[in-house]
């Protein structure tokens, strides 16, 4: 079989339903589905309720790489102003090379944790090889020495740092550190009306059970599954008294 016709068959939506149906009855993945119906879009690869955003939306994006895409089309849909934070060296240098960065981009370079101070990130593996773009808390095998340290900060205090006292929507890619920001957001007053988040439970050590964990702690907190990406591990919830 050639390239081109394996490439179009793994990007077909029944390959993704059968991949990811055969993690779930691994036990990688786990078994969710929506519990409310609200009127989504799919943009940038992370669906979004669109009804609530408006120009003055304050919009956090944790987790930039090198793709921008999802934070481009909010400010040009909504006319919003996108915080984008990432602290990656390769993300800030991507990013200065970019041309024509709209002024409604905001970029920090900071990572956002349950702590403020400096913290140690480490490059993914990815195929026995470290990524340029992904980093994570977690030192895998081989990358020890690869370390950088970058500021780190809580949600609360970015708020404070930003003069805002909300959060309308909340995207969180942060490869595997999610799980301690969310519980410290949790265990605050913070309550974004909509949290779009990317699991990592797929690296080594954390595990699907850790995200079943936080999932829990966001319903107990009013939060309600709307959409899941056809990985199942991007997951995007609405605060319920949002739609009162």
């Amino acid at each position: 079989m050639s390239k081109p016709i394996l490439k179009r068959i793994e990007q077909s939506n029944g390959y993704k339903f059968t991949k990811l149906l055969v993690k779930r009855l691994a036990g990688e993945e786990l078994w969710l589905r929506p519990e409310i119906r609200v009127n989504k879009l799919n943009k940038g690869d992370w669906l979004f309720y669109p009804d609530s955003l408006n120009s003055e939306s304050v919009v956090y994006s944790f987790g930039v790489g090198e793709n921008i895409d999802f934070d481009l089309i909010l400010i040009d849909q909504f006319d919003l102003a996108v915080h984008a934070f990432d602290p990656t060296p390769s993300t800030v240098d991507w990013l200065s090379a970019q041309p024509d960065i709209p002024e409604n981009l905001d970029f920090h370079p900071w990572a956002v944790t349950d702590s403020d101070g400096m913290i140690t990130l480490y490059p993914r593996v990815r195929g026995k090889k470290k990524s340029k773009v992904m980093y994570t808390l977690i030192a895998e095998e081989g990358v020890a020495e690869s370390g950088v340290d970058v500021p780190a900060l809580t949600i609360g205090t970015i708020m404070s740092k930003l003069g805002h006292d909300h959060i309308d929507l909340m995207k969180i890619d942060i490869e595997g550190a999610e799980y301690d920001v969310l519980d410290n957001m949790l265990d605050s007053s913070i309550k974004p009306e909509q949290l779009l988040v990317e699991f990592h439970h797929r690296i080594p050590g954390i595990g699907p059970k850790k995200t079943a964990r936080v999932i829990r702690r966001l319903r107990e907190t009013g939060y309600r599954l709307f959409a899941i990406s056809e990985t199942g591990r991007e997951l995007s919830f609405l605060l319920e008294t949002e739609r009162q």
